[in-house]
């Protein structure tokens, strides 16, 4: 421990409590520059808000797995045993995240649905 600075509020041991420096800031505390300049004109022109350009938002993609699993008294577990996919995809899936039509036909074959009803399940699907 340093003697010159005043550690868990205790009197530093020169009896001297200016030792502590009042400028003194935790580096959590101090402004950092942003690494993206353009960021920053981004956030101010938006009024403060970032916008997210790289992700697709959750439910951008709605469709009727979890409804169908779940009148088929169904976890996502067994759903995604029987489809040989994660339960992570499935949840995934059900959030409504993309996925690949694979997955899709996989769980379509899970959930007993022919692929002629795909539509009912994938509302979104682009089907010649």
């Amino acid at each position: 421990m340093d003697p010159e600075r005043n550690h868990g509020g205790k009197p530093s041991p020169s009896g001297d409590d200016a030792a502590v420096s009042a400028d003194a800031v935790p580096p959590s505390a101090e402004p950092r520059p942003s690494a993206e300049p353009e960021a920053d004109a981004e956030l101010e022109a938006d009024g403060g808000k970032r916008s997210r350009r790289t992700r697709t938002k959750a439910g951008s993609h709605p469709n009727n797995v979890r409804k169908l699993r779940q009148s088929a008294m169904m976890s996502k577990a067994e759903l995604a045993r029987r489809a040989g996919v994660s339960p992570l995809t499935i949840d995934r899936v059900e959030a409504g995240h993309p996925c690949r039509m694979d997955t899709k036909r996989k769980i379509l074959e899970a959930l007993g649905i022919q692929p002629s009803a795909a539509r009912d399940v994938f509302p979104d699907l682009d089907l010649p």
